[in-house]
């Protein structure tokens, strides 16, 4: 969930009032830390405030994931040298990049010095810190080595940033080359064929012999044309909107649960993708949770949640009904298809040794890099189909302009 601007009336032990804003994720969010600094909550509010385009981009973007890995590692770093808190935040503040992230660590240094936890403080910016990212800064505050939980968190913030970016640089090509494609095609279809089409008009003036009809390929095209010169202010705008309510769809809970599954059962090897990618960002999350410290049903609890992916989650709930229970990891998950049975295997040894994170660790590198295989396996595959695919409609165009042609001309000799 996005963080939400809020305004806040509070009233301390002594009967003195103060007002102000603050971020989070919801009210009740808002009144809970209010309260952990001993104030009395009098009123809660969303702010409102005006459309911001500027803003709108910059959420639509996201948090750069390079830069929040190094603010972590820098973090960490500064810590374990003895640094005080205010200073380090400070520090992190000044010669942090991204104006997100700064605007978090001054946030943040201001709430450490008004008295609350680095983790209360975190959360008043979900959107920067995430559930799993407080949930081990939490466990590192706790411990007192919070120096080497935000080492683990950088580490973890690293990898997953290794892990998008290999995958969005890998279908980058492809996608520039259907993009491009598709350009082509609508002026083709938008330019060219017109022009055609009035020779064929000229053609059938001239030997109305023939003008019986145009071959189907050819009618297709031109009325394919047409359709498109001729109503392209009812067909853009119905792509634009087809395309904002899908993703709307995609947002809602049965939306997000029916694309989740479809997307694992995708041809042409990119369900298995998908699949791979989901269960290296799962084993990467359950790794970093359980080695940060974090207990075990939180952290199961938070790994489902932040798996990217609705079949995970539900098969991360089974897991946490098992060891609520008593019982063990592994078997939950052995039951489950999305796992592989050598997941369950690991994570059995993991179970009966002690040593859970790092078979989780484990998991995660060869899932990182059979991602990593998976991808560019994929990426050649794609290449040569959608040479193919674009060469055959173009093909079947230009054989659909001449058809008429050589009809004609057939007949005039």
């Amino acid at each position: 969930m996005s963080a939400t601007t809020f305004e806040f009336k509070a009233m301390d032990l002594a009967g003195l009032t103060s007002s102000g804003e603050m971020q989070a994720e919801s009210k009740s969010a808002v009144s809970e830390l209010l309260r952990q600094r001993g104030l009395i909550v009098l009123d809660v509010s969303e702010k409102s405030k005006a459309v911001n385009i500027e803003d709108f981009f910059k959420r639509w973007r996201g948090i750069d994931m390079r830069e929040l890995a190094i603010f972590s590692r820098q973090f960490a770093t500064l810590n374990a040298s003895g640094m005080p808190m205010l200073r380090t935040l400070q520090t992190l503040e000044d010669q942090t990049n991204d104006e997100e992230i700064k605007k978090a660590a001054g946030s943040l240094r201001a709430d450490v010095e008004a008295g609350s936890s680095l983790e209360q403080a975190m959360a008043r910016h979900p959107r920067t810190f995430d559930r799993l990212y407080r949930a081990m800064v939490r466990s590192g505050e706790q411990s007192g080595r919070l120096d080497e939980a935000m080492d683990r968190i950088a580490y973890q913030v690293e990898k997953s940033d290794k892990l998008r970016r290999e995958v969005k640089s890998a279908l980058m090509y492809p996608t520039l080359i259907f993009g491009f494609a598709t350009v082509v095609l609508v002026a083709i279809v938008a330019f060219v064929i017109p022009t055609f089409a009035k020779i064929f008009e000229e053609l059938a003036e001239e030997h109305p012999e023939e003008a019986a009809g145009l071959p189907a390929p050819t009618q297709f095209c031109v009325s394919l044309s047409n359709a498109l010169t001729g109503y392209w202010f009812l067909i853009i705008p119905g792509l634009a909107v087809s395309i904002f309510l899908f993703f709307k769809w995609k947002k809602t809970e049965a939306g997000h649960r029916a694309w989740d599954r479809f997307a694992l059962k995708l041809p042409a090897k990119i369900g298995d993708v998908v699949q791979k990618v989901a269960l290296a960002r799962w084993s990467r999350t359950f790794a970093g949770a359980v080695s940060s410290g974090v207990p075990m049903l939180q952290a199961i609890k938070l790994t489902g949640e932040t798996a990217g992916n609705i079949v995970v989650e539900e098969a991360m709930d089974d897991v946490y009904a098992s060891v609520k229970r008593g019982g063990s990891i592994a078997a939950p998950i052995a039951d489950n298809d999305i796992f592989p049975p050598m997941v369950g295997h690991m994570i059995a040894v993991g179970e009966e040794t002690g040593q859970l994170d790092e078979m989780l660790s484990k998991v995660a590198d060869f899932y990182e890099a059979e991602v990593d295989a998976k991808v560019k396996a994929l990426t050649s595959l794609l290449e040569p189909i959608m040479i193919v695919v674009v060469g055959g409609m173009v093909g079947f165009i230009v054989i659909s302009m001449y058809l008429p042609m050589f009809s004609i001309y057939e007949h005039i000799r």
